[in-house]
């Protein structure tokens, strides 16, 4: 048998261990994650009855392969869940899925709104041109949006930047009102300084023109219309999070014969004459541990993969030195209830606002984005119609002022500025709260990352090193896309290719994988 080690137990790294064991005797597998919980950032952690996700995780793909496994793992709802039942809400169920009341292996079928949260108004993300929002800008704003974009149409700029890409899209006056000040909150740099490539992996086929398509694409009951990423309005969820579904995928992998050793930090790469990995080295327990490998797919950051491997260029151990991340950290808030009042026409427990999450584009704050977990889950909530609880995020670096703050201080700071937005009418109402931290969650797109290929030409020339997930292409991947680059690497493995050129191609089509076509 065939030794592989897999480093990472999030997405990428679980998704590759089960299907290299799915169906073959041929691989013994062994997974390797530096912490002690499973999920990577897609991982969900519980606090005294309520349960938080990291960063946010829909699921949806227009990948057949993602959803039929997803299906496999984790069938949809065949029955009403908890909050649509209290609310008499009508619910999209699957014929034969199981119930949501009666088993906790089940995807939910949620609604998606996410919005946008700017002097203490609600803008639709991404900004649509209906009449709310053009009453909540104001008369002179919505005349400066429409001459600004306009402009950019006649004046299209050389995309040399982030900057530049937005611009064209949307205008310089929406660009200064819902992307400067947020993207250079997440990624701590100017989007002046940000490779236009992020925008072209995110916002894909999304602009005004976009927009207009879809508004009156709605409005007109067009079947065949095309929807945006950034627009489905309906997504499938674990009932308990994200991280369920991958504590399942851990605990398949080891009915058929896999190893999963947690607490098992990475330190090296062992490489021999013919350049081939022939063992990986890491810590546990405070012991050094060498396994020998006849193949290796990592997750793990370029960064470190490649810092502590031997037998690197000079020149790709500087990029891979030189590759920036951007770190968060999130604190759950448990209260009574939200001031935020819900104008819109969706029912939910406690009239609380319906939003999955809420992108903060208010300067007078540091916080990013919130979420609403009751949303996107009622059985993520101890106590759904008498609690909200809520996840603010925060971007830095690791080691920075704020990542330095204690769990308590970085806390008292978030619900004071709950508060400051008028979320909450005192920092006295809060219940409970509890703090989480996340590194390397968002690889970067400056830097050393100009020279990125440079550094895959190194890699993809170890012919038994397969690089998968977000992290291990340092590429701002989501759950489908870093799903993928595993099927791509174990069928390489399976059938023998070298070229590895499927493994990178995944997110860099044209289309994202999230565009479907929506129906009346």
């Amino acid at each position: 048998m065939k030794k592989v080690i897999v480093i990472g137990a999030g997405p990428a790294g679980l998704t590759a261990a089960y299907e290299l064991l799915d169906g073959s005797g041929e691989y013994d597998v062994t997974v390797l994650e530096e912490s002690g919980a499973i999920g990577g950032i897609s991982r969900t952690v519980e606090h005294n009855g309520n349960r938080m996700d990291m960063g946010g995780h829909r699921f949806f793909s227009k990948v057949p392969e993602v959803n039929a496994w997803w299906q496999k793992m984790m069938p949809l709802q065949g029955a009403p869940s908890y909050d649509d039942k209290v609310l008499g809400r009508p619910a999209e169920l699957a014929a034969g899925g199981p119930d949501p009341e009666k088993t906790d292996r089940v995807m939910l079928k949620r609604s998606r709104l996410s919005r946008i949260f700017f002097k203490h108004k609600f803008f639709d993300y991404p900004v649509s041109l209906k009449w709310a929002t053009l009453k909540n800008m104001g008369f002179f704003t919505t005349m400066e949006v429409g001459f600004s974009y306009l402009f950019s149409m006649a004046h299209k700029r050389p995309e040399k930047s982030l900057e530049d890409f937005y611009i064209n899209r949307f205008g310089k006056k929406l660009y200064s009102m819902f992307f400067e000040n947020y993207t250079e909150n997440l990624w701590g740099r100017h989007p002046s300084q940000i490779s236009p490539e992020w925008g072209a992996q995110r916002v894909k086929g999304l602009s005004i023109v976009a927009i207009l398509k879809d508004m009156f694409g709605k409005a007109l009951g067009k079947k065949d219309r095309k929807v945006e990423t950034s627009l489905i309005d309906a997504f499938a969820y674990p009932k308990l999070g994200p991280g369920q579904l991958w504590e399942l995928t851990a605990e398949e992998v080891k009915k058929k014969g896999g190893r999963v050793l947690m607490h098992s930090r990475v330190t090296g790469i062992e490489r021999g004459a013919d350049g081939a990995v022939t063992a990986v080295c890491y810590e546990k327990d405070g012991t050094a541990y060498t396994m020998a490998a006849d193949i290796v797919i990592s997750s793990m950051p370029l960064k470190d993969l490649v810092g502590g491997m031997t037998g690197v260029p000079a020149d790709a151990a500087r990029i891979a030195e030189g590759l920036p991340y951007r770190d968060y950290m999130t604190v759950g808030v448990l209260v009574p209830k939200l001031l935020l009042k819900n104008e819109t026409k969706t029912k939910t427990l406690g009239n609380i606002v319906p939003d999955d999450w809420v992108y903060v584009h208010d300067r007078k704050v540091k916080m990013g984005r919130f979420q609403i977990y009751n949303n996107w889950s009622p059985y993520l909530v101890k106590d759904p119609e008498h609690t909200v609880w809520v996840g603010l995020e925060y971007f830095c670096n690791e080691g920075d002022k704020l990542w330095s703050l204690t769990d308590d201080a970085f806390a008292r700071g978030a619900i004071r500025e709950m508060k400051a937005m008028g979320l909450i009418a005192d920092t006295a109402d809060v219940l409970d709260y509890h703090v989480e931290r996340v590194k390397k969650a968002y690889p970067a797109y400056f830097d050393t990352y100009a020279e990125i290929d440079t550094l895959r030409a190194f890699l993809d020339t170890i012919p038994n090193l397969y690089c998968v997930g977000r992290n291990g292409q340092h590429r701002y991947n989501n759950l489908d896309h870093s799903m993928c680059t595993s099927f791509e690497a174990v069928k390489n493995i399976r059938s023998g290719r070298t070229d590895k050129a499927n493994l990178w191609s995944v997110n860099t089509e044209k289309e994202y994988h999230e565009e479907e076509k929506a129906q009346a």
